[in-house]
């Protein structure tokens, strides 16, 4: 029977050491930490790992459950696959573990909370953008092809296919750009 620890900050500038030392000090004797968002499991390979170690008997510690995913249906088919392992998910904070019938209420409501705060935080970034956008302060991702380039490769007779090839990019984007 072992106590496997995951950590998991959205952003390269967040650090998990906190997290790390709360799952030492819960137990762990593993503990897998990495950088990736929590809508989906997708990129997250240390959690994948931590999967496939799991077997019966085992438990897998997190911090709080939106570390370990803000969708619902992740969070849930995540304990599902435990169970069917033998093994199961403890929370510290709320403290909660589903090796208990209440565990897994518990675990199902927060997970939908959880799912609820991520839509939030999307229209909270997607209202700013707008209002942003409208101060005329955010103009979006500046542009990486350089149109006037393009231009200049097609005046000098060069295809398409050979203006993609020369600046490494899809012939696709070059149709586009010259549209």
């Amino acid at each position: 029977m072992s106590i496997y620890g995951y950590a998991r900050v959205s952003s390269t500038s967040q650090s998990t050491e906190l997290q790390e030392a709360q799952l030492y000090d819960a137990g762990c004797k593993v503990v897998r930490a990495e950088k990736a968002s929590g809508s989906s499991r997708k990129g997250r390979s240390e959690l994948e790992n931590l999967l496939e170690f799991i077997s019966e008997g085992d438990t897998l510690v997190v911090c709080k459950l939106d570390r370990l995913g803000r969708s619902t249906r992740d969070v849930l088919n995540l304990v599902y696959e435990l169970e069917q392992k033998g093994a199961s998910l403890r929370v510290l904070e709320p403290k909660i573990d589903t090796a208990g019938l209440e565990g897994k209420m518990i675990l199902t409501v927060l997970g939908m909370v959880s799912e609820m705060e991520l839509s939030f935080i999307r229209e909270r970034q997607k209202a700013g953008i707008a209002k942003a956008k409208a101060a005329g302060k955010f103009k979006g991702r500046p542009p990486s092809i350089d149109k006037t380039e393009l231009e200049k490769l097609k005046a000098a007779g060069m295809s398409p296919t050979q203006i993609a090839k020369e600046l490494g990019i899809g012939r696709a984007s070059v149709y586009r750009i010259l549209g």
